[in-house]
């Protein structure tokens, strides 16, 4: 019913700067929030950043506060995360996903995703 499709992604060095960008097609109209999360080898995926509907403000990861900032164009039915100030441990594949309706627990947590991208990598090195 959707589909996510991820650009963006590669190699930068340390306090470079990465924009990625997610567009979605298909049944737009059933998506609420969208988000980025992320996952390195061996971890677990872990939530970035979310915007939910029209809300002017996201809601991010502590570790990428103050670096990352997302922005969503309801309209075009894209999402974007620009990255600054890009650290080693930012690596990791970079998934977009989208929600139909968030829990009450807010958009955090990948139960909450119904569509998902196939990843983009992201790497940055010292």
């Amino acid at each position: 019913q959707v589909q996510l499709v991820e650009s963006g992604g590669g190699l930068v060095q340390a306090g470079g700067s990465l924009r990625l960008s997610c567009a979605a097609s298909g049944h737009t109209f059933s998506i609420d929030g969208m988000g980025w999360f992320r996952q390195a080898p061996g971890k677990e995926r872990e939530f970035v950043a979310a915007v939910a509907g029209r809300a002017n403000n996201g809601y991010y990861a502590h570790s990428v506060m103050d670096r990352f900032a997302i922005s969503r164009d309801v309209a075009n039915n894209a999402v974007y995360l620009q990255m600054n100030s890009l650290k080693p441990e930012d690596t990791a594949v970079y998934y977009c996903g989208a929600s139909r309706m968030y829990s009450r627990a807010g958009p955090i947590y990948l139960h909450d995703y119904d569509y998902w991208g196939q990843g983009t990598q992201v790497t940055v090195s010292s």
